[in-house]
């Protein structure tokens, strides 16, 4: 979507998220849902939690203002919902990321989760680990 957002960035806004609702990431990844004739993009984020926010609604709102706080382009495409809406966080069950990376033959600690990505390749990947059907897969 062009808003450039960086690994250090959603970091730093997940950081937030979980510490503000008393949450733990144990693993996560986030692409693109691409706009649509009837629909605008967003980004999907997929999340392994050790321990999951209460309200998971709260969670989004604050991730999206800390990135907003930290990305000025991102600010700009969010900015009354012009190019991109609220991103969606989607919770998958414990060990989803381990069973992907198994699948792709790269257990070990060279080889970590690809945490932002321009297509949604890994995203739908993850999915099938996770027993879970996309509801953006084609």
């Amino acid at each position: 979507f062009g808003e450039e957002l960086v690994v250090e960035n959603a970091d730093r806004a997940l950081e937030k998220a979980c510490r503000l609702t008393d949450s733990i990431i144990l693993e996560y990844t986030a692409g693109p849902v691409f706009m649509g004739e009837f629909s605008k993009g967003t980004h999907e984020w997929l999340i392994e939690f050790e321990k999951e926010p209460s309200d998971l609604n709260k969670f989004t709102i604050i991730l999206d203002d800390t990135l907003k706080s930290l990305n000025s382009d991102y600010e700009a495409k969010r900015f009354k919902d012009l190019n991109l809406v609220m991103p969606v966080i989607r919770s998958v069950p414990p060990g989803t990321f381990h069973r992907w990376l198994k699948s792709k033959n790269k257990l070990g600690g060279q080889n970590k989760v690809p945490r932002l990505s321009n297509n949604r390749e890994y995203i739908e990947e993850i999915y099938i680990a996770a027993g879970i059907r996309s509801a953006y897969s084609a």
